[in-house]
């Protein structure tokens, strides 16, 4: 019953006195606290994945090495990746499902109070070892975000420190994910059946799942390589009798759950924004439900898809390309059905509604190229290619990213009690918007083209797209600075205060939810049937 004693506002000492300041917010148990805690975090390591970006996009802005010597080139790649992924994306769905998920179930705080507590501080831990990585002799792992033995197995002590990043950080999200299911089953107000909860909430319970499946995957991936580098194993040393593929097989039965665990939170934020600004429920609330069980399910049979160069047999590349064919087909429920909820709505487009529209459009376009992809005999050609980095960035960067700029507008000033600036949020959607697509779209060109990724120096055909490329990055690295100042100054309280119903629907009611939960004051505990 940790839940009971510490749903009071602020964090709790041995003899359960009340911190404030710095302490508060160590030793804070309540969801709010610890929700704004992840977000914070998340939008710092967004801002140094970032420049590690820009960095890159630096080098490559003209053909010849300018700035950076090869191998620091390829370690800006690694942390990029892994500090985006597990220290900025991930965080950041966490954080939104501290904030909402017990309010949107009428549950007083997460069921695990204290673990809460403790799985948010594991990731300033992972982040700090992963970051110092660039500080050790030989500095970070060169190795690329996906960790690929036999090369991970010989380079120099950062690649240690990442893996034990990795393994922090893993910790971190099987307790958060715990923490989730533990109280979505157990802790729901009377009358909020299953089929009743919104969207981000059975979002968040599928997330939760594949986490507490694949995260022990990864621990177990690389646990082996750090066993080949120190302890004289050969799992993926082909001379002791090994297979480098086995890492890739490992790898990716964890990698590419991932991918979706990054987007279906996404999905639900998208599906809370836009019903209440069609100004109608949400249509086919079932089907999204099992669309997204669906997408689940099937993404842990599609994993050798990203290793279609690997030799495999033939009958497996066409299995592996079936079943990921398949999975574009609850992706298309889920996309049918947000259009079909604005078909004939009284759309209004404030900031939230534009980021979720922008979300639908580019991550469609991502999920096509990544249709594309699964092509075998294709893939073995853009194998490795720019053509990859675009699609992914289509998935996780307009995909992912702006549901969770979206999901900030839209919840925000429910957060503080006041209005953020309207004017500010939509010029970082349009600047976002513009940047990402002169970002991104001219990779598909340069990967068609045999543009191969994670070089830092190119043959002069491709110096003109990686011009535009370039700067389209500084310009969303810059849009990025409007954000902040939108979140600072309604922080600070510039905005207009706001009531409880923020965005008032047509005839004044939210359609964030299939049903409103049931009033409910907790005073005595609630009996989920």
């Amino acid at each position: 019953m940790e839940a009971a004693h510490a749903h009071n506002g602020h964090g709790h000492g041995a003899h359960g006195h009340h911190y404030s300041g710095l302490m508060r917010w160590i030793t804070t148990t309540n969801h709010k606290d610890i929700g704004t805690l992840y977000l914070f975090f998340a939008l710092t390591m967004f801002f140094v994945g970032g420049l590690l970006a820009l960095m890159l996009r630096a080098e490559l802005f003209e053909p010849g090495l300018q700035f950076w010597r090869p191998e620091f080139f390829n370690q800006l790649t690694t942390m990029h990746g892994l500090i985006m992924v597990f220290g900025a994306i991930m965080p950041a769905f966490v954080g939104f499902a501290n904030w909402q998920v017990p309010m949107m179930i009428g549950a007083p705080d997460m069921a695990f109070a204290r673990m809460n507590n403790w799985s948010f501080w594991l990731l300033p831990v992972g982040a700090i070892l992963l970051v110092a990585s660039f500080f050790v002799p030989g500095g970070a792992t060169a190795a690329g975000w996906t960790i690929y033995a036999p090369l991970s197995t010989q380079m120099g002590p950062g690649m240690d420190l990442a893996i034990f990043a990795l393994h922090i950080m893993g910790a971190s999200s099987i307790m958060g994910s715990i923490n989730i299911i533990t109280t979505i089953l157990n802790m729901r107000a009377p009358g909020m059946a299953l089929m009743k909860m919104p969207l981000f909430v059975w979002t968040w319970l599928i997330t939760a799942y594949l986490l507490i499946a694949v995260m022990p995957v990864l621990a177990g991936a690389v646990t082996m390589v750090l066993t080949d580098r120190h302890f004289g194993t050969n799992f993926f040393n082909a001379a002791g009798g090994g297979d480098p593929v086995l890492f890739q097989h490992v790898f990716w039965f964890f990698g590419h759950p991932e991918v979706y665990i990054m987007i279906l939170p996404g999905f639900g934020i998208v599906s809370q924004i836009v019903p209440t600004f069609a100004r109608k429920p949400l249509f086919g609330y079932s089907s999204m439900v099992y669309a997204t069980a669906s997408i689940a399910i099937l993404s842990f049979i599609v994993w050798a898809h990203h290793m279609f160069t690997v030799g495999m047999p033939a009958v497996a590349q066409l299995f592996f390309m079936y079943a990921t064919m398949l999975i574009a087909v609850p992706t298309g429920v889920k996309v049918f059905n947000w259009i079909a909820t604005m078909w004939k709505g009284s759309l209004t487009f404030e900031t939230p509604m534009l980021f979720a529209c922008g979300f639908i459009f580019v991550f469609s376009m991502g999920g096509f190229t990544g249709l594309v992809l699964a092509i075998t005999p294709v893939d073995i050609q853009l194998q490795d290619t720019y053509y990859v980095v675009a699609h992914f960035h289509y998935v996780l960067v307009a995909g992912s990213l702006f549901a969770l700029f979206g999901g900030t507008y839209y919840w925000l000033p429910k957060w503080i009690g006041r209005m953020y600036d309207e004017t500010l949020g939509k010029w970082h959607f349009w600047l976002s918007m513009i940047f990402f697509n002169i970002t991104f779209f001219p990779m598909h060109f340069t990967g068609l083209a045999g543009l191969p990724r994670r070089v830092p120096d190119y043959n002069m055909q491709f110096a003109d797209f990686n011009m535009i490329s370039t700067i389209g990055a500084f310009g969303f690295g810059l849009a990025q600075l409007i954000f902040v100042y939108v979140l600072v100054k309604a922080i600070r309280g510039a905005g207009e205060k706001v009531s409880d119903k923020v965005w008032e629907g047509a005839d004044g009611l939210e359609w964030t939810l299939p049903s409103p939960p049931p009033y409910h004051t907790f005073e005595t505990p609630p009996l989920v049937k």
